[in-house]
């Protein structure tokens, strides 16, 4: 005797799941976001680049799309549909990348005073040009640590490459105290132990945990 009709209801009429690709959940924001203002909407537009490749579009909509990317730590395809088609925001970012358009804003930001507009819109500025190092790398990161402007860098500033650093490792007289290390073996050790930690300072970590990125604010 069949006994189905004493199943509960979810298993007598099981879900058949639709065949082909699940539609991916919008990334989870790590820090709160809103469209931007009229005013500071016009107090970016003076900072960007004048003529770029490619076919004119929405610049507004797509800025908004970055700063709702990089509010995150998902992939652009993850970006919600009411900002745009993830593919044409995506090809987008990387020409107005190439052009300067970060670095013109972080400066921007370091020199403007602490109840300008463009300050509302440092936090979304800071992490989409984390994502900016992607492409334009050490110049970047060069850039945000001598512009004082930490929440710029991918992670921590102790576990970000550090050029500065780099150049003051190259200024040492190496050659000079490795050259006495038969009257002190222990002194050229110890020497050694810290250059090896410099360098490693000054080259940074190769991977961030995903942990420290999305700690860093």
């Amino acid at each position: 005797m069949p006994l189905r009709h004493l199943l509960p209801a979810c298993l007598r009429d099981p879900y058949i799941r639709p065949r082909g690709p699940r539609p991916r959940p919008p990334a989870r924001l790590i820090i709160p976001h809103a469209r931007m203002t009229d005013e500071e909407w016009h107090a970016l537009e003076p900072h960007l680049p004048t003529h770029t490749a490619g076919r004119p579009c929405d610049l507004r909509a797509h800025f908004d799309a970055f700063f709702r990317v990089a509010c995150t730590e998902g992939a652009w395809r993850e970006l919600p549909e009411e900002f745009g088609k993830p593919d044409t925001v995506s090809r987008h970012f990387p020409r107005l990348t190439h052009a300067g358009l970060w670095e013109r804003l972080l400066r921007a930001l370091a020199v403007a005073p602490k109840d300008h507009i463009l300050r509302r819109l440092e936090g979304y500025i800071c992490r989409a040009a984390r994502r900016a190092i992607r492409l334009r790398g050490l110049r970047l990161i060069w850039l945000a640590r001598r512009l004082d402007l930490k929440r710029a860098l991918p992670g921590p500033p102790w576990m970000v490459a550090d050029p500065d650093l780099s150049e003051i490792i190259k200024t040492l007289p190496i050659e000079a105290r490795l050259s006495q290390w038969r009257r002190n073996k222990q002194a050229a050790l110890d020497y050694l132990r810290g250059l090896k930690t410099l360098h490693t300072l000054a080259g940074g970590r190769r991977y961030l945990p995903r942990p420290f990125r999305e700690c860093w604010p």
